[in-house]
């Protein structure tokens, strides 16, 4: 996926937490998000670092 998917993905759940006023699970989604999207690429770099 793209950062530009992930951007829609994160205001569609920001949209939807407001309306519902999960706020504060909102953020704590956001920030496993941001974890998980950092360790994907970190993988992606060491994976083709291997294959070079």
């Amino acid at each position: 996926m793209n950062n530009w998917l992930y951007t829609l993905y994160a205001l569609v759940l920001g949209v939807v937490a407001f309306f519902t006023g999960e706020i504060v699970t909102f953020i704590m989604l956001g920030l496993i998000l941001i974890a998980l999207i950092n360790i994907n690429n970190t993988l992606k770099k060491m994976v083709k670092k291997d294959e070079d």
